[in-house]
């Protein structure tokens, strides 16, 4: 297993960076100048020039890519131009209600994924399989800016069970920042459920269909031992290379959540840093999420190697 990971950092490395440069230019590509928007409306082609200068955005392109890497590897993520204060304390404010929401959405895509393949493969009532397709269709066919306005209409609205938006965080009141999260969750976890919860039941049913699987059926085994020693194991692997496929959704779909249900987290700030030209904070962010994805498919991959270890091999 240490020799498949040693063979797969190049890559990610890669990856990150080719995802640096990107982010780099990019942001450079979008119209609108931080020293400008600093300097407001009325400033003088000087003031301009000087705040120019002391931001460095007048050093050539590759100067200030060189200082920006030059400044992750040491840790040093600089101030922001426009927001005010340190990135890294502000990345660090928004970081754990992000977390804190991914995770939880995170546990909802395999508690219903689940839920979702192993009913739709293995029930005998229709009504059930027919539920289940209805709801993993609307799942994926209702985007979450929508979804998300109904769950609040409905739980917050109509049934005032749930707060409609905002943050509490656990350490203070446990059973009230559940309540502030349920709703987000949900709204963020549904489409990734419903196409885990496809992928589980196509697996799960090509696996019950083996010859090994009849023959252990006409041999009197169990139906339950059958689906939970055999079929499901079998059906893991695509479905756990899907699972990390879907935790960089919502780490991206997260953005939009966090704006429906005014969660403080990482999106609002990629919001007000975007809204302002602030170069650092955007830019630090993207690479951030581009990090984790990437830490994720290696994680992702190391765990189809211990569910296969014909991967290993090859």
């Amino acid at each position: 297993m240490r020799s498949y990971l040693l063979r797969r950092l190049p890559s990610a490395l890669l990856v990150l960076f080719a995802a640096s440069f990107l982010v780099f230019t990019i942001l450079r590509l979008v119209p609108g100048d931080p020293a400008t928007s600093l300097a407001g409306p009325d400033a003088s082609p000087a003031t301009v020039a000087a705040i120019r200068d002391r931001l460095g955005l007048d050093a050539p392109l590759m100067t200030q890519y060189a200082h920006w890497i030059g400044s992750l590897l040491t840790g040093d993520l600089g101030p922001s131009y426009a927001i005010g204060g340190q990135v890294s304390d502000l990345i660090g404010d928004g970081l754990g209600a992000t977390a804190e929401l991914t995770v939880a959405a995170l546990l909802f895509v395999i508690v219903l994924g689940a839920a979702f393949g192993i009913l739709g493969a293995t029930s005998r009532s229709r009504w059930i399989r027919s539920a289940i397709r209805v709801t993993t269709t609307a799942a994926l066919a209702v985007p979450p800016f929508v979804s998300g306005v109904l769950l609040v209409v409905l739980f917050a609205v109509v049934l005032g069970v749930l707060p409609p938006g905002g943050r509490v965080a656990f350490l203070d009141a446990p059973d009230l920042a559940a309540q502030y999260l349920l709703l987000p969750a949900l709204c963020l976890a549904l489409p990734s459920a419903a196409v885990l919860g496809r992928y589980l039941k196509d697996g799960i049913e090509r696996a019950l269909a083996e010859d090994y699987i009849r023959t252990a059926t006409a041999a009197g085994v169990a139906p339950r031992r059958l689906l939970w020693r055999h079929a499901l194991p079998n059906a893991l692997p695509p479905v756990v290379t899907l699972l990390g496929m879907q935790t960089g959704h919502l780490l991206g779909g997260a953005v939009l959540v966090e704006a429906i249900f005014a969660w403080p987290g990482l999106g609002q700030l990629a919001e007000q840093g975007l809204q302002r030209r602030d170069y650092p904070v955007v830019q630090d962010l993207l690479l951030l999420l581009v990090a984790v994805f990437v830490v994720v498919q290696l994680l992702t991959d190391l765990v189809y190697a211990w569910l296969d270890p014909r991967i290993r091999w090859e």
